[in-house]
């Protein structure tokens, strides 16, 4: 007797077969965008907006992805780019080479399990080697670490060329929002640097802020330009002439009083903003609209007002200054009141002109030292991807900052962890062996495709590079040591010590990429049956 599937089901091999084309399909759309000398990819979707990236989150999160063994490296891009942010692009490689070289066993009759058994031993062999042999402490390197790493996040982007100015900006930032936590380690919330785009001018222009900016300016001309000292409401309420709820009804019976209900709604509005300014307001944020009719209270002031915010910028701002985001100025007894103790205060308010937009801007607030990076580019695609950029190289200074602790790059993490991995797995006297060896050649996929997409000749380099690393693990004279540090110097087409070069990335990435893309490589390596159900047939209908 059988069981009948109403679809379609694929087992054995050939799943496996099936997964691993999938997967290594996703993995060469990324694979020329690794390194300093990576491609972008230009990505259209159905309605022509154009996105152009070399950044492999970017770029998988735009494809439309069908196959499921395929999904699993989208997310893992992602993943990888919530909790590092950088690394989005290795990650994937890395996986689908796992995969590819497990199934390679699988057809020479070693089961998945012992596979994945392998995997796993070599995973957690390589993390510790990582954490106590390669991994450097940043205070034994000085300050320059940071900016070295800021700069080598960036010179795999667009900004490349600019990324000295760009990394001096972007570690000021994540320095300046450092907050020191109850175990007295200093935290660094990134959400507290604004990144703005502004078109017009060159790259080079983009300019840090020691404050919050909002591209928005006075509602009113008449308004001052600068405030010193700043008393700030916020309010997530409009200031529009007064109307009464939807539902409620006004019977007049004299044609005359309709002139009284009209001016009563104007100065109901009047009286609010009054009690804002009489409470010492002389800045005011509001999230809807204010009208017209309004604003000349503001002027009369010599306050500033400025409407349409929004929300989370409001809220950001008033956690940061010390004020109270109001919804409403009803009190507990039904009375409309302005308490003084909701102001926030800051140091400077002012507004500024940059090519063609306003700005904003909120110096010295009370409560966080808040940081703004706007951005300057020639078009609008340029921009996004800058965006995208300094967002990944300020995640990268928040780790490493965070961590203190940094690894070499350019391949010589992956160099080293394969010469180790290949002598580790001799150790062994079990099938596993032979999955180590094979995650050992895994991760020479890095320095071979950084060398390929540099245009040079991989082989050449890999050779010498695993002279240099054999050599530092098999002495112990402390000349020989320093070689764990070689990695590739795309640009002259040569090996060389990339800790003196000052090519480095966070130790966390390094581990957080290793660990995502072998349980990626597992979790796909897995599945052993796909069975697709068909659509149940829809009932005809019978026309009553």
């Amino acid at each position: 007797m059988s069981v009948s599937i109403l679809g379609s089901r694929e087992s054995g091999q050939n799943i496996r077969d099936t997964n691993v084309r999938a997967v290594q399909a996703v993995a060469n759309i990324v694979k020329s965008s690794l390194g300093p000398n990576g491609l972008d990819k230009m990505l259209v979707d159905e309605i022509g907006d154009v996105v152009i990236s070399n950044d492999g989150a970017t770029i998988l999160r735009s494809l439309e992805v069908q196959h499921p063994a395929a999904k699993v490296l989208v997310e893992l891009s992602r993943l990888q780019d919530q909790e590092v942010g950088d690394g989005t692009t290795s990650v994937v490689i890395v996986a689908a080479e796992l995969l590819k070289r497990a199934n390679d066993l699988v057809k020479y009759k070693i089961h998945p399990t012992t596979i994945i058994a392998g995997y796993r031993l070599a995973m957690k062999e390589s993390i510790q080697y990582i954490k106590d042999y390669l991994s450097v402490k940043t205070e034994s390197l000085g300050k320059d670490a940071i900016l070295n790493v800021a700069k080598t996040s960036l010179n795999s982007k667009l900004i490349g060329a600019e990324s000295d100015h760009f990394a001096n900006m972007i570690v000021s930032c994540v320095e300046a929002v450092g907050v020191v936590g109850p175990n007295k380690d200093v935290k660094y919330p990134i959400k507290s640097i604004k990144v703005l785009k502004c078109i017009g001018l060159s790259a080079k222009e983009s300019v840090h802020l020691n404050g919050f900016a909002l591209m928005t300016g006075r509602t009113a001309q008449g308004m001052p330009t600068s405030i010193k000292n700043a008393r700030i409401a916020c309010l997530d309420f409009n200031l529009n002439k007064f109307k009464l709820q939807m539902g409620i009804q006004v019977l007049v019976n004299d044609a005359k009083n309709l002139e009284k209900i009209r001016i009563r709604e104007l100065e109901i509005t009047r009286e609010r903003i009054q009690k804002v300014l009489k409470a010492g307001a002389n800045v005011v944020l509001v999230t809807k609209a204010i009208d017209d009719f309004a604003l000349k209270y503001f002027v009369e002031a010599g306050a500033i007002a400025v409407r349409r915010v929004d929300k989370k910028d409001i809220r950001k701002i008033a956690k940061q200054c010390g004020a109270e985001v109001l919804i409403t100025l009803m009190n507990n007894e039904g009375e409309e009141v302005f308490n003084e103790s909701s102001l926030g205060s800051a140091e400077e308010v002012t507004e500024e002109r940059l090519g063609d937009n306003d700005f904003i801007f909120i110096k010295g607030m009370k409560k966080s030292s808040s940081q703004t990076l706007i951005l300057r580019g020639a078009n609008e695609f340029m921009l996004d991807e800058t965006e995208r950029s300094v967002h990944d190289a300020i995640c990268v200074v928040k780790r490493v900052l965070e961590s203190r602790s940094v690894v070499v790059g350019g391949g010589a993490v992956e160099t080293a962890l394969s010469i180790y991995l290949d002598s580790f797995a001799r150790t062994l006297g079990s099938k596993e062996q032979l999955a180590i060896s094979e995650f050992a050649e895994s991760l020479l996929v890095i320095p071979k495709t950084l060398a390929i997409n540099a245009a040079q000749d991989a082989c050449d380099l890999l050779a010498k590079m695993k002279m240099y690393h054999a050599a530092s693990q098999s002495s112990s004279e402390e000349k020989k040591q320093e070689y764990k540090y070689v990695g590739l110097d795309l640009a002259n087409g040569k090996v060389r010590n990339n800790l003196k070069a000052g090519v480095l990335e966070p130790t966390i990435s390094k581990i957080k990429s290793l660990k995502f893309a072998t349980e990626a490589a597992i979790s796909i390596l897995r599945i052993d049956d796909l069975i697709e159900l068909a659509p149940k047939p829809e009932k005809e209908r019978d026309g009553h």
